[in-house]
């Protein structure tokens, strides 16, 4: 039996102790928590291959990274509609559905991420002058969304791959593929940003062969890694799963009810990625008049965070996979029971991570930037943001167990609440009398307010009796 197969086995148990329960939300976890974190490393590294070319080749594509985040949330989004149904139908024993709702979402994404592509490709040009980037920015920061924007249908394909074979139980094979792909995109990066150069080593010289493509050479190995990881998630979601592997016997006809419950769960999801999303773009217009340090900092700062933050990201993806299963075998108290302890472990683990990000800061910038300028007032915020973690953690890992049992709209809502009514106001108050650290501030208030909001919506349970 392999460890798909037995994460099964539990879950159909009749009974499970609450040891069983804490080691089935552990067991489920490591595999993502552990793709996350090779996932931000990598990106570290990648962030330090672009750094080294100057402020203003960061502050290129931090000037699009929240546009991307947007659009990577609404292939998130459409992914989800339908994974969750599955992980719901395998709970119920009803594998022949989820294959058959696996066929039509491989349709219905592939005609959303077509238009998808379309639209942001002829938005790309003009998109860094909407966002308030400077003359010496805009250029670069226009081509690298160019290539994020033609390598979307294999984003969408990667994720939609990933999110089905987490919520089948599968955790492992798409944590593996996801670090596989990060460790590409930063060999593809090696050879496509730099030009080619001569390295001492052991007393000779090697020649190196690179492409000088600079900004440009980090979207296009991002774009490649996407594409060779996306065909094999394909491949091992429909050969070779034992439970979705699309030779089963199914359907490929489109299905009123399956489409209706997609887009019941994707919509607010979309709603809820655009409103975190605009809020980041508004977030980055506000930045944006304080200066390239500043915008260089904040997009620095990001990708520093979000090494405390992604091990929450793995425990809310066994979060959805473990409520939805639990949901669809009609077993409420074991829901409840999955969603809670997944809250407490994603808390516990992201304070631990917070303290490292507080104490370890200085060194973290110091690999991401050699400006002295950006390194002094990126600590300074990122010490800042430490402060949120714990809380943070709630909502991303509640949002995850709220996600599984189908509970999308009320999640969306409270975000918009959130993000425009604390964040966005805070920070346009804020940010010209204080600057960068006003912004800060104000994204460490609301995502402790956002944790406590989602910490009601889970102990009020009104999404379990629904």
């Amino acid at each position: 039996m392999n460890r798909q197969e037995e994460n099964l086995q539990m879950l159909r148990e009749e009974e499970l102790s609450y040891r069983q329960q804490i080691w089935l939300v552990i067991r489920l976890s490591i595999p993502a928590i552990l793709a996350e974190i090779s996932s931000i490393v990598m990106q570290y590294i990648d962030a330090a291959m672009v750094g080294s070319l100057g402020k203003d080749a960061t502050a290129s594509i931090g000037l699009v990274t929240s546009t991307t985040w947007f659009v990577g949330g609404l292939c998130i989004s459409a992914a989800m509609g339908f994974s969750v149904q599955v992980a719901q139908y395998i709970g119920a024993k009803e594998e022949e559905a989820a294959r058959n709702v696996l066929r039509q979402s491989l349709i219905v994404t592939a005609v959303f991420v077509l238009l998808l592509s379309t639209v942001c490709i002829s938005i790309s040009g003009i998109l860094p002058k909407w966002l308030g980037g400077t003359p010496e920015v805009c250029e670069e920061a226009s081509r690298y969304f160019l290539v994020y924007a033609c390598a979307l249908p294999a984003v969408q394909f990667r994720q939609l791959g990933g999110s089905m074979l987490q919520c089948s139980g599968d955790m492992k094979t798409p944590s593996i593929l996801n670090g596989i792909m990060c460790v590409l995109d930063v060999v593809f990066n090696f050879f496509l940003i730099f030009p080619t150069r001569t390295v001492e080593n052991f007393g000779g010289q090697i020649l190196i062969y690179g492409a000088g493509l600079g900004v440009t050479g980090a979207a296009l190995g991002t774009a490649l890694s996407e594409v060779v990881i996306a065909v094999v998630m394909l491949y091992m979601l429909c050969f070779r799963s034992e439970t979705m592997r699309v030779v089963k016997k199914g359907r490929w006809t489109l299905n009123s009810s399956c489409l209706k419950k997609a887009a019941c769960i994707a919509v607010p999801m979309a709603f809820e990625h655009g409103v975190l999303s605009g809020a980041q773009i508004i977030s980055t217009k506000i930045v944006s008049p304080l200066g390239t340090v500043s915008v260089a900092a904040n997009s620095l700062a990001v990708t520093a965070e979000s090494l405390c933050y992604m091990p929450g990201y793995g425990i809310a993806a066994a979060a959805t996979t473990l409520v939805g299963q639990s949901i669809g075998a009609r077993r409420k108290e074991r829901a409840r029971g999955f969603a809670r302890l997944s809250v407490l472990l994603g808390a516990v683990m992201m304070t631990l991570t917070a303290v490292l990000m507080f104490v370890f800061a200085p060194m973290m910038f110091s690999m991401l930037t050699p400006d002295k300028a950006v390194r002094s007032l990126g600590v300074r915020i990122l010490r800042i943001e430490a402060f949120a973690e714990p809380l943070f953690a709630c909502s991303i890992v509640a949002a995850g167990a709220l996600r599984g049992a189908g509970d999308t709209l009320v999640p969306s809502v409270m975000n918009l609440l959130s993000m425009w009514g604390i964040r966005i106001t805070m920070s346009a108050f804020l940010a010209p009398h204080i600057g960068l650290t006003g912004v800060w501030i104000a994204m460490c208030v609301e995502l402790c307010i956002r944790g406590i909001l989602f910490l009601i919506r889970l102990f009020r349970e009104k999404w379990l009796r629904e």
